[in-house]
């Protein structure tokens, strides 16, 4: 086990991915309860894409135009229900990684976007609690759902390759 898995060590990652976590789920709930219409951002992003210093890219501003703008009313259910999942899920320690890539790619695309505000933080934190792999959830969910899930998984694996080897014979 390395350092930066050890239960001692898993405290700090614990604090960092339920920090995490409550930054999502603010950020969420903000939005699921309130009027949210990403159409604004989204316009705003697109005029960042202009001008003689731009600050979103002509690739990401095309992405822009031509998916997301025309697909707001997805992108007003996705945006503020996947920060509220992430949110969740790191706080319970439940779903970690998919909860920290999915936090990161938004993250990232805020970035593309033009907007700055806490995003390079709050995306450094999900990549040093992805490196961490397992000490990002010791103290959660995970730790004992992923081994149960895997323990399943591989029963079933023996039952349907059982199941083959008599249907063989």
């Amino acid at each position: 086990m390395r350092w930066y898995q050890t239960p001692q060590a898993a405290v700090i990652w614990t604090v960092m991915r339920v920090w995490l976590g409550i930054q999502w789920l603010e950020a969420g709930l903000h939005k699921v309860t309130g009027e949210f219409d990403a159409s604004g951002f989204l316009q705003g992003a697109l005029a960042k894409a202009t001008g003689e210093n731009p600050a979103v890219q002509g690739w990401y501003a095309a992405f822009l135009e031509n998916v997301a703008i025309p697909n707001v009313k997805l992108f007003n259910i996705l945006i503020p229900y996947g920060e509220v999942l992430v949110g969740v899920g790191l706080i319970i320690g439940a779903a970690t990684i998919p909860a920290l890539l999915a936090g990161a790619f938004m993250n990232l695309n805020f970035l593309l976007a033009g907007t700055v505000s806490t995003n390079p933080v709050l995306l450094t934190a999900a990549v040093i609690l992805l490196f961490v792999r397992a000490g990002a959830y010791y103290f959660g969910v995970d730790r004992f759902a992923i081994p149960a899930l895997k323990q399943y998984i591989g029963q079933r694996r023996t039952r349907t390759t059982q199941q083959k080897r008599a249907a063989a014979h």
